[in-house]
């Protein structure tokens, strides 16, 4: 080939990968307006909900921690949270919200100051927790109860309110 034939030979080259891009992107572009066209028009509206508040309910009867709290130790807590949402949440905070009391005023054990603490759990919890839509479960907080050894010998046994707040999260 003669260097004027290269040079042709290049051009039409480049006009052809140009024209074929161009067919490429024009029939993309027809493509799209077909479907869109096709599809039709509408009209639509979204709100942000609201959740309901995920709470913390009493203990049904079975709802009882697996450990038994002793001055000097931990124990594990049980926490029954109900979620009236229509839709599942997850668990994503349990912190405590005030002090321990003594249920039902044990002999020899005081209904304040019982030495009782809760532990807050790491967040997010860990084993994940969900709850169904319009359910309730029960939580196992693996030693999250401290009793110090201050505590009179009358609160072992006992059974605690640990009043908590519930983080949850859609």
């Amino acid at each position: 080939m003669t260097p004027k034939h290269k040079k042709t030979s290049r051009r039409l080259a480049a006009k052809t990968a140009a024209a074929t891009i161009t067919l490429c992107l024009a029939t993309g572009a027809g493509g799209a307006y077909a479907y869109w066209a096709t599809v039709g028009a509408g009209s639509g509206a979204a709100t942000n909900g609201t959740m309901a508040t995920v709470t913390v309910e009493a203990l049904v009867a079975g709802d009882t921690p697996q450990s038994t709290l002793v001055p000097g130790g931990t124990a594990d807590v049980a926490v029954r949270a109900l979620n009236p949402n229509s839709y599942p949440v997850q668990v994503y905070a349990i912190r405590g919200n005030g002090a321990a009391t003594a249920d039902g005023n044990p002999a020899g054990c005081p209904v304040t100051g019982t030495g009782v603490t809760f532990v807050n759990p790491a967040a997010p919890l860990a084993p994940t927790v969900s709850i169904p839509a319009n359910s309730s479960v029960l939580i196992t907080l693996p030693g999250a109860a401290i009793m110090s050894t201050a505590s009179l010998s009358g609160c072992q046994g006992a059974t605690f309110s640990l009043p908590v707040t519930l983080e949850a999260r859609k």
